[in-house]
């Protein structure tokens, strides 16, 4: 288990206020270079962490290599954390209904979806939260249609002795290097299977690395090419992509984002005490660290820090310093 204190965790991003430094975020990044190797390492970079949704497109490539048929926006929103609007379930009834099921087999808890417009049009129609807005409803269908592909029990896809989630695992752990360190539920209520910094970083930078054509690559190339059903309108993840092209970004909850390049660049994050305001800032100072043009999404390098509603200070990383 990673030492939950600061003193072995490096000071990834501080929040200055009014000249005052309010906040620090302190966490563990790690910086891969094309070969592999790890050029930039901040804190226990090899300690484990627990991947959280980050983790999504090793499942969905699970799910794709057990016979699911996913391509396109169907391969993309099984590896994305979707903002549950209408395009989103659409597409995650599509899959489910190919199988012939319904939104009523995803054991995923029933949610508000993350875009405020659409939440706010639920309410004035007078609905409530559902398991399809949820935003893990696209990896759930994606994993009944791999059980239901299999012949597999489809009412327990979820436990981590079934046949789906011990295939999940054992991807995860060809694509990292390593194995998991450690079984959990996630707040989907899937199995998460715990990884070093390090290793996680591997298994992001091997998807797109991988031969085109190939399952790995398939899942990358269907998120970087539909980065809107990855997230969603506005969602930071989807923005990144799109400003970043051939990027693959993937966050996850309680302070954790991959990055992986086509050009063979990868970089993991791991904010301690679980904030991801700083995540994509402290990611795109790694990977200028490592020389990378990050020059199109400048805009994510700049947090700002609001009072009275304007900026009076931002988010920094002492990682923006020359080496």
């Amino acid at each position: 288990m990673p030492d939950p204190t600061t003193s072995s965790h490096a000071v990834l991003a501080e929040v200055v206020r009014s000249g005052f430094t309010e906040s620090v975020h302190y966490g563990s990044a790690v910086g891969l270079d094309p070969s592999g190797h790890a050029e930039v390492t901040l804190g226990p970079v090899d300690a484990p962490v627990l991947p959280r949704s980050s983790t999504k497109p090793f499942q969905a490539l699970a799910c794709l290599t057990a016979g699911a048929a996913l391509a396109g926006p169907r391969l993309a929103i099984a590896a994305g954390s979707h903002t549950g609007e209408d395009f989103h379930v659409r597409v995650a009834g599509e899959i489910l209904a190919d199988y012939g099921l319904g939104f009523d087999a995803l054991a995923c808890p029933p949610s508000w979806p993350e875009d405020q417009a659409t939440a706010h049009a639920l309410v004035r129609q007078g609905l409530g939260p559902t398991r399809e807005r949820m935003n893990c409803s696209g990896k759930h269908a994606a994993m009944l249609a791999a059980a239901v592909a299999n012949d597999w029990d489809v009412p327990t896809y979820l436990s981590a002795d079934h046949p789906l989630q011990q295939r999940v695992r054992s991807v995860t752990e060809e694509l990292a290097g390593e194995k998991a360190a450690h079984v959990a539920v996630d707040g989907c209520g899937a199995p998460l299977f715990g990884l070093s910094l390090t290793g996680l970083a591997r298994a992001v930078r091997a998807l797109v690395t991988a031969a085109p054509g190939s399952g790995p690559r398939q899942v990358a190339d269907a998120m970087r090419t539909h980065p809107e059903y990855v997230g969603g309108t506005g969602h930071q993840n989807t923005e990144l992509m799109r400003a970043l092209p051939g990027a693959l970004v993937k966050g996850g909850a309680e302070g954790v984002l991959v990055v992986a390049l086509g050009s063979g660049h990868a970089v993991a994050v791991k904010v301690i005490d679980g904030s991801p305001r700083a995540t994509t800032a402290v990611a795109l100072a790694v990977l200028r660290r490592m020389g990378v043009d990050v020059s199109g999404a400048e805009e994510f390098e700049r947090v700002d820090v609001l009072g009275g509603g304007v900026p009076v200070g931002r988010i920094v990383t002492p990682l923006r310093s020359p080496r």
